[in-house]
């Protein structure tokens, strides 16, 4: 095959674009949600679109065979699953029936699969991607395969990929082979037919066999890299193997923490975590049987195949065929078993045992690495949990109201914030920023939270406060460089690394609120950090702190406290600079006082509606995700 044409909006002939030609097309439209049974869902659309212009005897549709609307639902399942897996939004398909072009004879089947994430490109397996270009498009082989012509439209907040099916007329079998024997060469032999080879193919169709074994693969590899939940894989699993290679698939599961006991034939205690059929009505049943009997597998079967009895309690209907079962094993440890099915078969071609077989490695090195990554999501929580407040602490005369989200929302972000009573009719509020994220920043967090609470409790003002932790940042700065220059020492180096994470920086904003009849007493100070504010009950905003250095910079830096009366109706607005440096293009989200517009229309809101009318704000500033930890805290004098 040469190279695949990648055309965009103007490069589409007319018919495809323009709904007032001649002859008005049948057309039908849906929208998909953007999860794993949108592949599904939209295989049930296009049969019942095809289905329905056969019976209303809809002109064009005369042409369509069974062939068709294998090929049609093949490449519709390729298109949405793609879209699904790396774009993440809804999906929108549109099937339409057209007349013949000009100069050409045959009526055309348009597919249209639109996702909302324009900037992520289509890579084509064909052509090597740009410098700077995104690998995200997959699975393009495959519609190329099946099309007589394909392309992508770039619209405004949209990306579209369709691809146009001709509709010949082929109705018997003995002339559907030779028609597949006549345009193979030309076209390339169809993708169902590359992926799932029959005893009957000739020999000069093993170089086609080869070609859709490897395309497969490298589609299989693209679409399980990455993915962090054991449970897509196996949905992936399923959908990459039916109905290309199997009728049907079941995917196994062992369970990480109780280690799955094994005996000699098989798994105890196993999940059954996914299972697939062409017919969907029949998984159900078919699922049911099958977690009655897991796949006991002998050691001796290694990682190859190993057959099974073909369930036919739950396929009662068909003709039965042949099972394989085949271990999920990475790393030395079998992580489950994957089974696949196929009727009409007394054993499974050597072409598809081999490629299944080499699909079922790339599955477990799939799961083994999304459990490795949920193992470190789950520490990481864990530590998230010890390093942040378990509660907020309630101050008389205020409400409070809190966001907080960190980038990275399986691991510990370097933003935090604390609220606690420091004595007898005194309260502390903490809001800070540590350089850095991860295993870093939560060191940090870890010092700092516990020395904030210890000092206020032991009775020190705000400025005291400051000081001292200014201090002891550094001493632990000090103390982990030195550490750091031992072992370069040690190595045979010349020192510490310049990029050593030894820096103990912080910005913090820290107050003492002490609550009196009427409002409250606020002390406060702020180093290094965004300035908080402060709106009148007639929504009138103002700074509330002058800014000093960052903790953790100078030694024997002397920091400084300012106090006010919060009155009742008064707001008192702590961010950190996720919130003021969010960014769209090159403005940020605080140019011009933007965070004080955003609060001035905050007047007569409470603390909680507060905090989330800001965040919703900063959100809707950018159509992209936050690139930064976001933490608020507003108080709010009753």
């Amino acid at each position: 095959m040469g190279s695949i044409p990648m055309q965009r909006e103007a490069d589409i002939p007319a018919s495809a674009t323009d709904p007032g030609r001649p002859g008005p097309p049948a057309v039908v439209r849906t929208s998909l949600p953007g999860n794993p049974l949108a592949p599904a869902a939209a295989r049930r659309f296009v049969r019942a679109a095809l289905a329905d212009w056969t019976e209303l005897g809809v002109p064009a549709a005369t042409g369509i065979t069974d062939r068709l609307a294998d090929d049609a639902v093949l490449l519709v399942s390729e298109l949405v699953t793609n879209a699904v897996v790396h774009a993440g939004t809804a999906v929108e398909l549109m099937c339409r029936l057209d007349d013949a072009l000009p100069g050409e004879s045959a009526e055309t089947l348009l597919i249209e699969v639109a996702d909302h994430h324009p900037s992520r490109a289509v890579r084509s397996e064909q052509r090597p991607p740009s410098p700077g270009t995104p690998e995200y498009g997959r699975g393009l082989h495959l519609v190329a395969t099946l099309s007589e012509s394909w392309g992508i439209t770039y619209r405004t907040g949209t990306k579209s990929v369709w691809a146009r099916l001709p509709v010949e007329g082929v109705q018997a079998v003995h002339e559907i082979e030779s028609y597949a024997s006549e345009q193979a060469l030309q076209r390339g032999l169809r993708a169902a037919e590359i992926l799932a080879p029959l005893p009957k193919r000739a020999a000069q169709d093993t170089e086609w066999v080869n070609r859709g074994a490897l395309s497969f693969l490298a589609e299989a590899s693209d679409l399980l890299a990455g993915q962090f939940d054991e449970d897509l894989v196996a949905a992936l699993a399923g959908q990459l193997l039916v109905p290309r290679l199997a009728d049907w698939c079941a995917v196994w599961l062992d369970d990480p923490s109780q280690g799955a006991a094994r005996d000699s034939v098989g798994v105890q205690g196993a999940r059954l975590a996914r299972v697939w059929h062409t017919s969907e009505h029949r998984i159900e049943e078919l699922r049911r049987v099958l977690e009655k009997e897991p796949p006991r597998i002998p050691d001796t079967a290694g990682s190859g195949a190993f057959p099974l009895p073909w369930p036919g309690e739950a396929l009662t209907d068909g003709p039965p065929g042949a099972a394989l079962a085949y271990r999920l094993t990475a790393g030395g440890r079998v992580l489950g078993t994957l089974v696949i099915g196929r009727s009409g078969l007394v054993r499974f071609p050597d072409e598809v045992t081999g490629l299944v077989e080499d699909f079922s490695r790339r599955v477990a090195l799939a799961i083994s690495t999304a459990r490795r990554y949920q193992r470190q999501a789950n520490i990481s929580q864990v530590l998230q949990r010890g390093l942040l407040p378990s509660k907020v602490a309630e101050i008389p005369g205020v409400e409070s109201g809190l966001v907080y989200e960190p980038r990275d929302k399986g691991g510990p972000g370097g933003d935090f914030y604390d609220v606690f009573q420091a004595g007898e009719g005194r309260w502390c509020f903490a809001l800070g920023d540590v350089q850095g994220k991860g295993p870093e920043a939560a060191v940090v967090i870890g010092l700092a939270r516990p020395w904030l609470r210890l000092l206020a409790r032991e009775g020190y003002q705000v400025a005291e406060v400051m000081d001292r932790l200014n201090q002891l940042l550094l001493d632990d700065a000090t103390e982990a460089a030195d550490a750091a220059a031992a072992v370069v020492a040690v190595a045979g180096g010349q020192g510490v690394p310049p990029d050593s994470p030894t820096s103990r920086f912080l910005s913090l904003l820290y107050g003492e609120i002490v609550p009196y009849e009427g409002g409250v007493r606020v002390t406060l100070a702020c180093a290094g950090h965004p300035l908080p504010l402060v709106m009148s009950a007639a929504g009138k905003v103002r700074e509330a702190a002058t800014p000093q250095i960052l903790l953790g910079v100078i030694d024997d830096e002397t920091y400084t406290s300012e106090s006010f009366d919060l009155r009742s109706g008064e707001t008192l607005l702590c961010v950190t600079d996720g919130v003021t440096e969010r960014r769209t293009g090159r403005r940020q989200f605080d140019d011009g006082d933007g965070l004080a517009a955003a609060l001035a229309s905050c007047a007569g809101l409470d603390a909680g509606l507060v905090a989330e009318r800001i965040r919703r704000l900063v959100h809707e500033f950018s159509e992209r995700p936050p690139d930064d930890d976001l933490a608020l805290l507003v108080l709010r004098a009753r």
